[in-house]
Parts: structure tokens; C-alpha cells; sequence
């Protein structure tokens, strides 16, 4: 997840809410990097994982090995997976310092943005049963409110229409 905020106001409440989220098993956090820039253009920023020093390197070179693979064949998924060793052994997390320091010039003054992985350990029987019955994922996303707003927008659209078009058409809601 990328999360961008115009007007940071922050005291502490996103913290308290992902330790929360985190303590009762919900989730596990893999990469965390926050940056905030104030309105002179001083940068602040926080890291944070709860992998240790060998899950860093297991999916550090899990990571780059995937993008080695895009790039080229097995042999770039070798040397991603080699780069992705030595990333995580340096606390690169699969971002390097310069990808860092582009974020950093991107964020506007006054703003902040956060880059936040996690695990859904809530959804690991799911998943698994999802599996054994021959499901595969096709596609993934988050619905914000914002998106169902829109849907709910679009639906209604739909449904002005069939009640124009078709003469005694009234869409009713189902439970």
C-alpha cells in the first residue's frame, strides 16, 4: 500500500491503531517506510519490520529474484535473487537508497507518504482453503469508500436507465 496524506496530522493514532492490528495476530507488518516532509522541506521518516535478520533475507531474495525473472530469464532471476541476499543483509528491505531518495524528493512540502507491506495473517486458512479447492487468485484491490461511492453512483445509473428503457421495470433489493 502507498498512502499519501495532503495534511498530515499526526499524533500518534496510526501507531497505536498498526501495533494494535499487529498484537492481536491480524496482520504482520514486512516493510514500513514513512516520510514526512515539513513546509521548509526538513525530512523526517521512520522504518519498521517484523521480519527478523533471515526472514529480511528470505523475502528480500524472493522479492528480487521475482524482479530479476521479469527482467530477464533464470539467469536474472539468479542475480536478483543474489542482489536481494545482499539487500536484505544491509536492511534494504527491497528498496534501494536511491529509489528511497526519489520518494523524498517527490513528497511536497507539508506532506507526508507512507509505503506499508504486510502479511494478512487472518487470511492464512482462507487462503489455504481457497487453495484446496482449486482457487486461484485472479486479481486483488481494496475498496475505499470513495470506490463505493462510485459504484454505488454507477449502479444507480444502471438502474435509471432499465426503468426508462423497459416500461414496469422496478429494481428491488434482495437480502
Amino acid at each position: 500500500m502507498v498512502i499519501a496524506f495532503e495534511n498530515p496530522d499526526f499524533h500518534g493514532q496510526i501507531r497505536r491503531e498498526l501495533e494494535s492490528v499487529m498484537n492481536k495476530g491480524m496482520i504482520r507488518l514486512i516493510d514500513l517506510l514513512f516520510i514526512w516532509k515539513d513546509e521548509e522541506g526538513n525530512i523526517e521518516s521512520i522504518k519498521a519490520t517484523q521480519l527478523d535478520e533471515e526472514e529480511r533475507m528470505r523475502f528480500g531474495a524472493v522479492i528480487w529474484g521475482l524482479i530479476g525473472f521479469a527482467i530477464g530469464s533464470g539467469e536474472g532471476a539468479r542475480t536478483g535473487t543474489e542482489e536481494g541476499i545482499l539487500a536484505a543483509a544491509q536492511e534494504n528491505y527491497g528498496i534501494t537508497r536511491k529509489e528511497i531518495l526519489d520518494i523524498i524528493k517527490a513528497v511536497p512540502e507539508g506532506t507526508a507518504a507512507c509505503i506499508l507491506i504486510i502479511e494478512h495473517l487472518w487470511a492464512k486458512s482462507l487462503k489455504q482453503a481457497l487453495r484446496d479447492a482449486g482457487g486461484v487468485l485472479v486479481a486483488q484491490g481494496m475498496l475505499t469508500p470513495e470506490l463505493l461511492v462510485a459504484v454505488g453512483e454507477e449502479l444507480a445509473e444502471v438502474v435509471k436507465f432499465a426503468e426508462k428503457s423497459r416500461p414496469g421495470f422496478r429494481a428491488e433489493a434482495t437480502t
